[in-house]
């Protein structure tokens, strides 16, 4: 587990590293503009004539600082500042001293067409803001032109806390990012501008050590990667099924079979000890047939429930360690009733996905006849709803219907949305996307596994049974859903590298899960 950043800690770090450390801006530019130069000369030679786009912030002071020390090494280098001069920044004035002291010249225009790389200091980690016309010039003529782009810290006109690009920005071959990767840098569109990133150690203390910047920025940004496999849970050769969790999955309607299939599969190949099928009598003898191993207990699926199998249902959310609902479910009478049932009577982990998200956004909407715009509203009420342990999985669509909201309102700001969604909650959410987010009260996890084709039915209800296995075997509900998006992805990106993405399909995940 690795944390990321946004702009307003970035910052902080960086002026404490300088006031409170003692580490000295010029040095920690040195540093930066070092590496910079260093990740360059592995992929560019002494005949390529190079550009180095300087701004007047300290991202363009970085720019000058490489352009520099590369000229001086024997490439050949030229610097142009871009912007207002007056508006330089301390860092900014005192690289152009060096530069002019060494003898090196700043140009303040130059045809680009004359170079074929390009150092991209135009704008920094600070943009919040549309870009401003003086860049957008450089940056529409570097993304028409053919030239390999070296950017520095992000590439410009990228909002490092949103990965939103701010009306223009350059499309980076390369991105040589300071400390610590930027959330930025990570969600879309902004990692498909970021090229390859670097994440370069230029002298910045552990941010996670640091007590006094913990206390001062509430969110906390994570990223997994294969290290974080250790956590899954352990097997001891003295064991039984017993051992590895109990899960129920309700799912499935009349004539839908397919989704609880893959969710029970998931949850098996996930390691599960047990795995239960609450499903319609009717489709009893499609599910045996699909999947043996599977423990099955039925219901009548008609209008109403009658007092058997409620009494049955009861017997059966006692039974389970974990429960997963929603899948293929449907929203007719009976679900709202089962799911109200489950809500009651449910004492273990709950693990809400598809359909049963949709039940409950038709609830809120009942029941705020009056400002069910408000976020807030629908998430207090969903709060009083939902019991402890519970986890929903809406993708953007489905988290669109559950808070009355517009899908671009969340694809704009998704940490903006999510934070209103944890505010004083005891919910875990799984905002799926190309970036998955999960989030519980003030961490959020970023998901970098999975792949395009992971894009196709029945994707969600595999990663619905991987959650539900993990928590099943003793993982928390929070912990559990974090590696299962994980190791959801790792299973697409396995098929992938194999076969292909075109041709990937949800049994192909739960096929991926063996060879993790």
């Amino acid at each position: 587990m690795r944390q990321v950043l946004d702009a307003q800690a970035m910052k902080w770090l960086d002026d404490y590293t300088i006031n409170n450390i003692g580490i000295p801006s010029m040095v920690l530019m040195e540093r930066a503009a070092l590496s910079v130069a260093t990740c360059i000369k592995e992929h560019v030679t002494k005949a390529d004539k190079i550009l180095a786009l300087a701004g007047t912030g300290n991202n363009g002071a970085d720019a000058i600082a490489a352009g520099r020390i590369l000229k001086q090494q024997g490439y050949d280098v030229d610097i142009v500042l871009v912007g207002n001069k007056e508006k330089c920044s301390l860092e900014s004035r005192n690289q152009i001293n060096i530069a002019r002291n060494l003898g090196i010249s700043l140009y303040n225009n130059v045809d680009i067409k004359e170079y074929n790389v390009i150092i991209d200091g135009l704008l920094g980690i600070g943009l919040n803001q549309p870009v401003r016309s003086e860049f957008l010039d450089y940056i529409k003529a570097i993304n028409q032109a053919d030239k390999k782009v070296f950017s520095i810290d992000l590439p410009s006109g990228i909002c490092a806390t949103s990965g939103r690009v701010l009306g223009q920005a350059i499309r980076a071959d390369y991105t040589i990012t300071f400390g610590y990767n930027k959330i930025g840098l990570i969600l879309y569109p902004g990692c498909e501008y970021a090229g390859q990133v670097i994440v370069s150690d230029i002298g910045f203390p552990r941010i996670e050590e640091l007590e006094e910047c913990n206390l001062k920025h509430k969110y906390k940004y994570y990223i997994y990667d294969n290290s974080d496999l250790a956590r899954l849970p352990m097997r001891k050769n003295d064991s039984h099924k017993g051992d590895y969790g109990r899960v129920l999955v309700i799912a499935g309607s009349k004539g839908m079979n397919g989704a609880c299939y893959l969710t029970s599969l998931a949850a098996y190949r996930s390691g599960s000890g047990l795995v239960k099928a609450l499903i319609p009598e009717d489709n009893e003898i499609a599910m045996q047939a699909l999947l043996p191993e599977v423990i099955l207990s039925t219901y009548e699926r008609t209008n109403r429930l009658n007092d058997k199998d409620k009494d049955n249902i009861v017997k059966e959310l006692e039974w389970a360690d974990v429960i997963a609902l929603g899948p293929g479910f449907g929203k007719d009478e009976i679900s709202f009733e089962i799911l109200s049932l489950v809500l009651n009577k449910s004492r273990v982990p709950l693990v809400i996905d598809a359909d049963g998200i949709n039940i409950l956004s038709e609830i809120l909407t009942s029941k705020l006849i009056t400002n069910n715009n408000n976020i807030e509203e629908r998430i207090g009420l969903l709060r009083e709803i939902l019991p402890k342990d519970t986890i929903l999985t809406p993708h953007i669509k489905e988290l669109s219907r559950l808070l009355n909201i517009e899908v671009s309102e969340i694809k704009d700001d998704i940490f903006n949305v999510i934070n209103a969604c944890t505010k004083n909650n005891h919910i875990t959410f799984i905002a799926k996307d190309a970036r998955t987010v999960v989030a519980y009260e003030n961490d959020r996890f970023i998901n970098t596994s999975g792949n395009s084709g992971m894009s196709t039915g029945g994707s969600g209800d595999v990663l619905t049974g991987i959650i539900a296995s993990l928590i099943g075997q003793g993982l928390s509900p929070r912990e559990g859903a974090v590696l299962g998006v994980y190791i959801h992805g790792l299973a697409g990106d396995t098929y992938s590298r194999e076969k292909n993405q075109f041709s990937l399909i949800a049994r192909d995940i739960i096929d991926g899960l063996a060879k993790i």
